[in-house]
Protein backbone atom coordinates (compact mmCIF):
# COMPACT_ATOMS: atom_id res chain seq x y z
CA UNK A 1 0.00 0.00 0.00
CA UNK A 2 1.46 3.40 -1.05
CA UNK A 3 1.47 6.20 1.89
CA UNK A 4 -0.84 9.24 0.84
CA UNK A 5 1.40 12.39 0.65
CA UNK A 6 2.63 14.03 4.78
CA UNK A 7 0.59 17.48 5.36
CA UNK A 8 2.67 20.44 5.73
CA UNK A 9 2.99 21.40 9.52
CA UNK A 10 5.64 23.87 11.47
CA UNK A 11 7.35 23.92 14.99
CA UNK A 12 4.66 22.68 17.15
CA UNK A 13 4.80 21.09 20.69
CA UNK A 14 4.58 17.56 21.62
CA UNK A 15 0.78 17.48 21.09
CA UNK A 16 -1.77 17.48 18.38
CA UNK A 17 -2.23 20.88 17.09
CA UNK A 18 -5.78 22.36 17.35
CA UNK A 19 -7.10 23.22 14.38
CA UNK A 20 -9.53 26.77 13.94
CA UNK A 21 -12.52 28.69 15.39
CA UNK A 22 -14.99 30.27 14.25
CA UNK A 23 -18.33 32.93 15.11
CA UNK A 24 -20.93 34.39 13.25
CA UNK A 25 -23.50 36.96 14.69
CA UNK A 26 -26.57 38.49 12.98
CA UNK A 27 -28.78 40.97 14.51
CA UNK A 28 -32.44 42.07 13.61
CA UNK A 29 -32.17 45.24 15.15
CA UNK A 30 -28.23 46.10 15.23
CA UNK A 31 -25.76 45.56 18.06
CA UNK A 32 -22.32 45.72 19.28
CA UNK A 33 -21.34 42.99 17.28
CA UNK A 34 -17.85 43.14 17.62
CA UNK A 35 -17.59 43.35 21.32
CA UNK A 36 -19.94 40.37 20.90
CA UNK A 37 -17.86 38.90 18.91
CA UNK A 38 -14.52 39.21 20.93
CA UNK A 39 -16.33 37.38 23.73
CA UNK A 40 -17.46 34.31 21.51
CA UNK A 41 -13.61 34.15 20.09
CA UNK A 42 -11.84 34.46 23.90
CA UNK A 43 -14.18 31.42 24.76
CA UNK A 44 -12.52 29.62 21.51
CA UNK A 45 -9.35 30.35 21.94
CA UNK A 46 -8.43 27.05 22.88
CA UNK A 47 -8.83 26.32 19.03
CA UNK A 48 -5.81 28.78 17.60
CA UNK A 49 -3.41 31.15 18.91
CA UNK A 50 -1.57 32.55 16.18
CA UNK A 51 -4.36 34.77 15.23
CA UNK A 52 -7.23 36.57 15.38
CA UNK A 53 -9.69 38.68 13.31
CA UNK A 54 -13.07 39.99 12.49
CA UNK A 55 -15.39 41.23 10.12
CA UNK A 56 -18.30 43.49 10.65
CA UNK A 57 -20.89 45.44 8.61
CA UNK A 58 -20.00 49.66 9.78
CA UNK A 59 -22.90 50.88 7.58
CA UNK A 60 -22.13 50.29 3.56
CA UNK A 61 -18.41 49.22 4.27
CA UNK A 62 -17.17 45.77 5.23
CA UNK A 63 -14.54 46.59 8.14
CA UNK A 64 -11.60 43.53 8.55
CA UNK A 65 -9.63 43.63 11.56
CA UNK A 66 -6.88 40.69 11.74
CA UNK A 67 -3.27 40.33 13.55
CA UNK A 68 -0.99 37.98 14.65
CA UNK A 69 -1.70 37.01 18.31
CA UNK A 70 -4.10 35.82 21.11
CA UNK A 71 -7.79 37.28 21.00
CA UNK A 72 -7.12 39.85 24.10
CA UNK A 73 -4.21 41.44 22.76
CA UNK A 74 -5.28 41.62 18.73
CA UNK A 75 -9.15 42.62 19.49
CA UNK A 76 -8.61 44.51 22.92
CA UNK A 77 -9.57 47.76 21.80
CA UNK A 78 -13.48 46.42 20.50
CA UNK A 79 -13.90 46.26 24.23
CA UNK A 80 -14.07 50.11 23.76
CA UNK A 81 -16.78 52.32 22.61
CA UNK A 82 -19.69 51.70 20.66
CA UNK A 83 -19.78 49.92 17.57
CA UNK A 84 -23.25 49.04 16.36
CA UNK A 85 -23.53 46.67 13.54
CA UNK A 86 -26.31 43.78 12.15
CA UNK A 87 -23.65 41.31 10.70
CA UNK A 88 -19.90 40.08 12.09
CA UNK A 89 -17.99 36.89 11.82
CA UNK A 90 -14.60 35.98 13.76
CA UNK A 91 -11.91 33.53 13.66
CA UNK A 92 -8.78 32.35 15.83
CA UNK A 93 -6.29 30.56 13.91
CA UNK A 94 -3.52 27.46 13.96
CA UNK A 95 -2.14 27.18 10.91
CA UNK A 96 -2.78 23.64 9.50
CA UNK A 97 -2.31 24.50 5.87
CA UNK A 98 -0.11 27.99 5.31
CA UNK A 99 2.37 29.76 7.55
CA UNK A 100 1.87 31.94 10.66
CA UNK A 101 1.89 35.03 8.45
CA UNK A 102 -0.82 37.71 8.34
CA UNK A 103 -1.49 37.28 4.60
CA UNK A 104 -2.98 34.32 6.47
CA UNK A 105 -4.80 34.84 9.35
CA UNK A 106 -8.55 35.51 9.05
CA UNK A 107 -11.47 36.16 7.75
CA UNK A 108 -10.49 36.27 4.37
CA UNK A 109 -12.17 39.43 2.34
CA UNK A 110 -12.86 40.20 -1.34
CA UNK A 111 -15.47 42.10 -3.51
CA UNK A 112 -16.36 40.37 -6.64
CA UNK A 113 -18.80 40.52 -9.13
CA UNK A 114 -21.50 38.18 -6.29
CA UNK A 115 -21.12 41.19 -3.97
CA UNK A 116 -18.81 41.63 -0.75
CA UNK A 117 -18.01 38.45 1.08
CA UNK A 118 -15.70 37.58 4.25
CA UNK A 119 -15.15 33.77 5.24
CA UNK A 120 -14.05 32.97 8.56
CA UNK A 121 -12.95 28.62 8.04
CA UNK A 122 -12.43 25.82 9.99
CA UNK A 123 -10.67 22.53 8.29
CA UNK A 124 -8.73 21.82 5.74
CA UNK A 125 -9.93 21.33 2.10
CA UNK A 126 -7.71 17.93 1.29
CA UNK A 127 -8.30 18.92 -2.58
CA UNK A 128 -7.03 22.12 -2.06
CA UNK A 129 -3.78 21.67 -4.26
CA UNK A 130 -5.72 20.61 -7.01
CA UNK A 131 -7.77 23.28 -7.20
CA UNK A 132 -4.96 26.31 -6.37
CA UNK A 133 -3.21 24.89 -9.34
CA UNK A 134 -6.28 24.95 -11.80
CA UNK A 135 -6.84 28.73 -10.72
CA UNK A 136 -3.38 29.80 -10.97
CA UNK A 137 -3.32 28.49 -14.69
CA UNK A 138 -6.43 30.07 -15.40
CA UNK A 139 -4.80 33.48 -14.18
CA UNK A 140 -5.77 33.78 -10.88
CA UNK A 141 -3.13 35.64 -8.26
CA UNK A 142 -3.76 34.29 -4.39
CA UNK A 143 -2.89 36.95 -1.80
CA UNK A 144 -1.89 33.75 0.89
CA UNK A 145 -1.69 30.20 1.49
CA UNK A 146 -4.51 29.63 2.98
CA UNK A 147 -6.82 27.16 1.30
CA UNK A 148 -9.33 29.28 2.61
CA UNK A 149 -8.88 32.12 -0.43
CA UNK A 150 -9.61 29.70 -2.73
CA UNK A 151 -13.89 29.49 -2.06
CA UNK A 152 -13.48 33.36 -2.53
CA UNK A 153 -12.20 32.36 -6.13
CA UNK A 154 -14.52 29.96 -6.36
CA UNK A 155 -17.28 31.86 -6.18
CA UNK A 156 -16.11 34.95 -7.89
CA UNK A 157 -15.45 32.53 -10.90
CA UNK A 158 -18.43 30.86 -11.14
CA UNK A 159 -20.72 31.53 -13.82
CA UNK A 160 -23.94 31.24 -11.19
CA UNK A 161 -26.20 34.09 -12.02
CA UNK A 162 -26.28 34.74 -8.08
CA UNK A 163 -24.01 34.37 -5.22
CA UNK A 164 -26.12 31.61 -3.32
CA UNK A 165 -26.18 29.82 -6.82
CA UNK A 166 -21.89 29.99 -7.06
CA UNK A 167 -21.82 29.47 -3.24
CA UNK A 168 -23.70 25.78 -3.70
CA UNK A 169 -21.87 25.25 -6.42
CA UNK A 170 -18.42 26.07 -4.70
CA UNK A 171 -19.07 23.72 -1.89
CA UNK A 172 -20.01 21.04 -4.07
CA UNK A 173 -16.13 21.22 -5.23
CA UNK A 174 -14.81 21.40 -1.92
CA UNK A 175 -13.87 17.78 -0.90
CA UNK A 176 -12.38 17.77 2.87
CA UNK A 177 -13.54 19.69 6.46
CA UNK A 178 -15.34 22.96 5.77
CA UNK A 179 -17.11 24.56 8.80
CA UNK A 180 -17.79 28.01 7.51
CA UNK A 181 -18.91 31.46 8.81
CA UNK A 182 -19.32 34.02 6.23
CA UNK A 183 -20.61 37.77 5.45
CA UNK A 184 -22.13 38.11 2.36
CA UNK A 185 -23.09 41.67 1.87
CA UNK A 186 -25.91 42.33 5.08
CA UNK A 187 -26.30 38.62 5.06
CA UNK A 188 -24.80 36.41 7.73
CA UNK A 189 -24.39 32.46 5.69
CA UNK A 190 -22.98 29.18 7.63
CA UNK A 191 -21.95 26.12 6.36
CA UNK A 192 -20.84 22.87 7.35
CA UNK A 193 -19.17 19.90 5.32
CA UNK A 194 -20.96 17.04 3.92
CA UNK A 195 -19.06 14.58 6.09
CA UNK A 196 -19.28 16.72 9.41
CA UNK A 197 -14.91 16.58 10.06
CA UNK A 198 -15.89 19.66 12.39
CA UNK A 199 -18.00 20.69 14.85
CA UNK A 200 -20.22 23.67 14.08
CA UNK A 201 -23.86 25.00 15.97
CA UNK A 202 -25.99 27.64 15.22
CA UNK A 203 -28.12 29.51 17.99
CA UNK A 204 -30.77 32.26 18.69
CA UNK A 205 -31.98 34.76 21.41
CA UNK A 206 -33.75 37.52 21.59
CA UNK A 207 -33.30 38.76 17.89
CA UNK A 208 -29.73 37.62 17.79
CA UNK A 209 -28.78 34.44 16.01
CA UNK A 210 -25.17 32.98 16.58
CA UNK A 211 -22.99 30.37 14.87
CA UNK A 212 -20.07 29.09 16.25
CA UNK A 213 -17.36 25.94 16.33
CA UNK A 214 -18.69 24.85 19.69
CA UNK A 215 -21.13 25.61 22.10
CA UNK A 216 -18.89 27.50 25.30
CA UNK A 217 -18.95 30.38 22.84
CA UNK A 218 -22.93 30.29 23.13
CA UNK A 219 -22.83 30.08 27.13
CA UNK A 220 -20.48 33.49 27.57
CA UNK A 221 -23.22 34.78 25.15
CA UNK A 222 -25.85 33.69 27.49
CA UNK A 223 -27.57 32.19 24.54
CA UNK A 224 -29.72 28.62 25.13
CA UNK A 225 -31.40 27.48 22.35
CA UNK A 226 -29.34 26.43 19.60
CA UNK A 227 -28.66 23.09 17.88
CA UNK A 228 -25.72 21.23 15.45
CA UNK A 229 -25.80 22.54 11.99
CA UNK A 230 -25.76 19.71 10.01
CA UNK A 231 -23.99 18.27 7.60
CA UNK A 232 -24.08 19.62 4.08
CA UNK A 233 -26.55 22.06 5.53
CA UNK A 234 -26.40 25.79 4.49
CA UNK A 235 -27.62 28.65 6.62
CA UNK A 236 -28.49 31.99 5.61
CA UNK A 237 -29.60 34.65 7.98
CA UNK A 238 -30.49 38.03 7.23
CA UNK A 239 -33.27 40.91 7.64
CA UNK A 240 -36.16 38.39 6.22
CA UNK A 241 -34.86 35.56 9.23
CA UNK A 242 -33.39 32.31 9.07
CA UNK A 243 -33.24 29.94 6.04
CA UNK A 244 -31.70 26.43 6.06
CA UNK A 245 -31.53 23.73 3.02
CA UNK A 246 -29.08 21.07 2.21
CA UNK A 247 -26.85 21.56 -0.29
CA UNK A 248 -25.10 18.21 -0.52
CA UNK A 249 -26.18 15.17 0.96
CA UNK A 250 -23.79 12.01 2.45
CA UNK A 251 -24.55 8.58 3.18
CA UNK A 252 -21.97 8.97 6.09
CA UNK A 253 -20.35 11.25 8.57
CA UNK A 254 -16.55 11.23 9.63
CA UNK A 255 -17.11 13.51 12.47
CA UNK A 256 -13.40 13.94 14.01
CA UNK A 257 -13.05 11.68 17.26
CA UNK A 258 -10.64 14.26 18.64
CA UNK A 259 -12.41 16.62 19.15
CA UNK A 260 -13.86 14.72 21.92
CA UNK A 261 -10.78 13.01 23.28
CA UNK A 262 -8.71 16.50 23.09
CA UNK A 263 -9.38 19.48 21.21
CA UNK A 264 -12.89 21.18 22.40
CA UNK A 265 -13.47 22.51 25.62
CA UNK A 266 -14.35 20.11 29.09
CA UNK A 267 -17.76 22.19 29.12
CA UNK A 268 -18.71 22.30 25.25
CA UNK A 269 -21.02 20.21 23.23
CA UNK A 270 -19.82 19.24 19.88
CA UNK A 271 -21.51 16.49 17.74
CA UNK A 272 -24.13 16.70 20.46
CA UNK A 273 -21.81 14.39 22.79
CA UNK A 274 -20.93 16.08 26.13
CA UNK A 275 -17.24 16.69 25.79
CA UNK A 276 -16.45 16.35 29.64
CA UNK A 277 -19.07 13.27 29.90
CA UNK A 278 -17.23 11.76 26.83
CA UNK A 279 -13.94 12.25 28.37
CA UNK A 280 -14.96 10.70 31.59
CA UNK A 281 -16.37 7.39 29.86
CA UNK A 282 -12.71 7.55 27.94
CA UNK A 283 -11.04 7.20 31.09
CA UNK A 284 -12.91 4.66 32.38
CA UNK A 285 -12.73 2.79 29.45
CA UNK A 286 -8.62 2.88 29.67
CA UNK A 287 -9.02 1.46 33.22
CA UNK A 288 -11.47 -1.61 32.68
CA UNK A 289 -8.80 -3.33 30.80
CA UNK A 290 -5.47 -2.31 32.62
CA UNK A 291 -4.00 -5.13 34.53
CA UNK A 292 -1.50 -2.81 36.90
CA UNK A 293 -1.85 -2.39 40.68
CA UNK A 294 -1.31 1.27 41.56
CA UNK A 295 -2.30 3.69 44.44
CA UNK A 296 -2.88 6.77 42.88
CA UNK A 297 -4.29 8.34 39.07
CA UNK A 298 -2.44 11.69 38.62
CA UNK A 299 -3.40 13.52 35.43
CA UNK A 300 -1.33 15.78 33.15
CA UNK A 301 -2.70 19.19 33.39
CA UNK A 302 -5.10 20.15 31.77
CA UNK A 303 -5.31 17.44 28.97
CA UNK A 304 -4.93 14.74 31.07
CA UNK A 305 -7.82 15.86 34.06
CA UNK A 306 -11.01 14.71 33.03
CA UNK A 307 -9.92 10.94 31.80
CA UNK A 308 -7.67 10.65 35.13
CA UNK A 309 -11.44 11.49 36.72
CA UNK A 310 -12.75 8.39 34.82
CA UNK A 311 -9.76 6.28 35.27
CA UNK A 312 -9.61 7.26 38.93
CA UNK A 313 -13.12 5.98 39.27
CA UNK A 314 -13.26 2.71 37.44
CA UNK A 315 -10.34 1.90 39.29
CA UNK A 316 -11.45 2.74 42.86
CA UNK A 317 -8.10 4.43 43.41
CA UNK A 318 -7.77 8.57 44.43
CA UNK A 319 -7.27 11.28 41.90
CA UNK A 320 -3.93 13.58 42.79
CA UNK A 321 -3.57 16.36 41.15
CA UNK A 322 0.56 15.04 41.53
CA UNK A 323 1.52 17.97 38.63
CA UNK A 324 0.64 21.92 39.22
CA UNK A 325 0.70 23.53 36.11
CA UNK A 326 2.10 27.57 35.41
CA UNK A 327 -0.43 28.83 33.37
CA UNK A 328 2.09 31.82 32.35
CA UNK A 329 4.58 30.21 30.32
CA UNK A 330 2.76 30.82 26.95
CA UNK A 331 2.98 28.42 24.08
CA UNK A 332 5.15 25.30 24.17
CA UNK A 333 7.24 24.25 20.76
CA UNK A 334 9.50 22.28 19.90
CA UNK A 335 13.22 23.07 20.93
CA UNK A 336 16.55 22.50 19.50
CA UNK A 337 18.30 20.67 22.24
CA UNK A 338 17.13 18.19 24.76
CA UNK A 339 18.51 20.55 27.88
CA UNK A 340 16.21 23.32 26.36
CA UNK A 341 13.17 20.95 25.60
CA UNK A 342 13.03 19.78 29.39
CA UNK A 343 13.73 23.22 30.77
CA UNK A 344 10.37 24.24 28.88
CA UNK A 345 8.59 21.32 30.93
CA UNK A 346 9.98 22.25 34.16
CA UNK A 347 8.68 25.59 33.64
CA UNK A 348 5.46 24.79 33.18
CA UNK A 349 4.25 21.84 34.85
CA UNK A 350 6.04 21.16 38.12
CA UNK A 351 5.72 17.71 40.65
CA UNK A 352 3.49 17.87 43.77
CA UNK A 353 6.04 15.51 46.10
CA UNK A 354 3.81 15.10 49.13
CA UNK A 355 1.46 14.02 46.68
CA UNK A 356 3.92 11.56 44.30
CA UNK A 357 6.46 10.22 46.96
CA UNK A 358 6.31 6.46 48.02
CA UNK A 359 3.28 5.61 45.38
CA UNK A 360 3.06 3.81 42.58
CA UNK A 361 1.70 6.27 40.33
CA UNK A 362 -0.58 5.93 37.06
CA UNK A 363 0.32 9.57 34.87
CA UNK A 364 -2.65 9.96 32.21
CA UNK A 365 -2.61 12.20 29.35
CA UNK A 366 -4.81 12.34 26.17
CA UNK A 367 -2.44 11.07 23.36
CA UNK A 368 1.59 10.95 22.55
CA UNK A 369 2.88 12.11 19.77
CA UNK A 370 6.68 11.98 19.49
CA UNK A 371 7.18 11.08 23.48
CA UNK A 372 9.75 14.15 23.89
CA UNK A 373 7.52 15.75 26.40
CA UNK A 374 6.39 12.15 28.01
CA UNK A 375 10.19 11.00 28.64
CA UNK A 376 10.25 14.18 30.32
CA UNK A 377 7.33 14.15 32.73
CA UNK A 378 8.17 10.60 33.95
CA UNK A 379 11.39 11.64 35.08
CA UNK A 380 9.92 14.59 36.64
CA UNK A 381 7.05 12.06 38.69
CA UNK A 382 10.20 9.70 39.42
CA UNK A 383 12.64 12.52 40.94
CA UNK A 384 9.57 13.01 42.92
CA UNK A 385 10.10 9.98 44.66
CA UNK A 386 7.19 7.75 42.74
CA UNK A 387 8.12 4.28 43.52
CA UNK A 388 6.64 3.46 40.49
CA UNK A 389 5.19 5.42 37.26
CA UNK A 390 2.92 4.16 34.42
CA UNK A 391 1.93 6.24 31.30
CA UNK A 392 -1.81 5.63 29.95
CA UNK A 393 -3.21 7.57 27.01
CA UNK A 394 -6.74 8.12 26.43
CA UNK A 395 -6.86 7.82 23.15
CA UNK A 396 -5.47 4.96 20.58
CA UNK A 397 -2.04 4.95 19.14
CA UNK A 398 -1.18 7.81 16.71
CA UNK A 399 0.12 6.44 13.47
CA UNK A 400 -1.31 8.47 10.65
CA UNK A 401 -1.36 12.25 9.91
CA UNK A 402 -4.49 13.89 9.47
CA UNK A 403 -5.70 16.56 6.38
CA UNK A 404 -8.59 17.86 7.99
CA UNK A 405 -7.96 20.54 10.18
CA UNK A 406 -5.67 18.26 12.60
CA UNK A 407 -1.78 19.05 12.43
CA UNK A 408 -0.50 15.72 13.39
CA UNK A 409 2.97 15.07 12.00
CA UNK A 410 4.39 12.79 9.82
CA UNK A 411 4.26 9.21 10.08
CA UNK A 412 7.83 8.99 10.71
CA UNK A 413 7.68 11.54 13.31
CA UNK A 414 4.87 9.55 15.34
CA UNK A 415 6.49 7.45 18.01
CA UNK A 416 3.87 4.70 17.84
CA UNK A 417 5.15 4.11 13.97
CA UNK A 418 8.56 2.73 14.91
CA UNK A 419 8.00 1.61 18.82
CA UNK A 420 5.66 -0.88 20.39
CA UNK A 421 4.24 0.07 23.79
CA UNK A 422 6.76 -1.86 25.22
CA UNK A 423 9.74 0.09 23.54
CA UNK A 424 8.07 3.16 24.02
CA UNK A 425 8.12 2.38 27.78
CA UNK A 426 11.64 1.82 27.62
CA UNK A 427 12.78 5.01 25.74
CA UNK A 428 11.01 7.22 27.59
CA UNK A 429 12.22 5.69 31.08
CA UNK A 430 7.99 4.46 32.39
CA UNK A 431 7.97 1.01 33.90
CA UNK A 432 4.90 0.42 31.07
CA UNK A 433 3.06 2.30 28.60
CA UNK A 434 -0.68 1.71 27.88
CA UNK A 435 -3.28 3.34 25.03
CA UNK A 436 -7.30 2.90 24.70
CA UNK A 437 -7.81 0.26 22.01
CA UNK A 438 -9.78 1.90 19.11
CA UNK A 439 -12.58 -0.93 19.85
CA UNK A 440 -12.69 0.57 23.63
CA UNK A 441 -13.08 4.35 22.01
CA UNK A 442 -15.85 3.25 19.92
CA UNK A 443 -17.73 1.71 23.02
CA UNK A 444 -17.42 4.90 24.88
CA UNK A 445 -19.41 6.99 21.50
CA UNK A 446 -23.37 6.21 20.95
CA UNK A 447 -23.08 6.51 16.78
CA UNK A 448 -19.18 5.21 16.33
CA UNK A 449 -20.11 4.88 12.80
CA UNK A 450 -20.24 8.19 12.39
CA UNK A 451 -16.44 9.01 13.63
CA UNK A 452 -13.30 9.41 11.93
CA UNK A 453 -10.49 7.28 13.69
CA UNK A 454 -8.16 7.35 9.88
CA UNK A 455 -5.02 9.40 12.30
CA UNK A 456 -5.52 5.86 14.26
CA UNK A 457 -6.36 3.08 11.61
CA UNK A 458 -5.08 5.10 8.31
CA UNK A 459 -8.78 4.47 6.56
CA UNK A 460 -9.56 7.82 5.35
CA UNK A 461 -13.24 8.89 4.93
CA UNK A 462 -12.27 10.26 1.51
CA UNK A 463 -9.51 9.45 -0.32
CA UNK A 464 -6.44 11.55 -0.34
CA UNK A 465 -3.36 11.69 -3.07
CA UNK A 466 -1.02 13.59 -4.54
CA UNK A 467 -3.46 16.71 -4.78
CA UNK A 468 -4.42 16.90 -0.66
CA UNK A 469 -3.20 20.41 0.86
CA UNK A 470 -1.71 23.10 -0.73
CA UNK A 471 2.36 22.46 0.86
CA UNK A 472 3.92 25.33 1.53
Amino acid sequence: MSLPPQPPHGASSDSPRHGCGVVGIFSEKGDLIPQKLFYGLFALQHRGQESAGIAYRKGDELVVFKDLGMVSTVLRKYLEGRRTSTVGIGHVRYSTLGGNEIENAQPVHASCNKGEVAVAHNGNISNAKAINNELVAEGSIFQSSSDTELMLHLIARSRAPDFESALKETLNRLEGAYSIAMIHDNALVAARDPLGFRPLYVGTSDGLTVVASETCAFDILKIADRRQVEPGELIIVDESGLRSERFAESKRRAQCVFELIYFARPDSEVFTESVHRMRKKMGAALASDDPISVDIAVPVPDSGNIAAMGYAEAAGIPLEFGLTRNHYTGRSFILPTSAERELAVRMKLHPVRSAIEGKRVVLIDDSLVRGTTASILVRLVREAGALEVHLRLSSPELKWPCYFGIDIPTREELISNSLSPEEIASQIGADSVRFLSIDLLKQTVETPNEYCFACFNGRYPIAVGPDAGICK
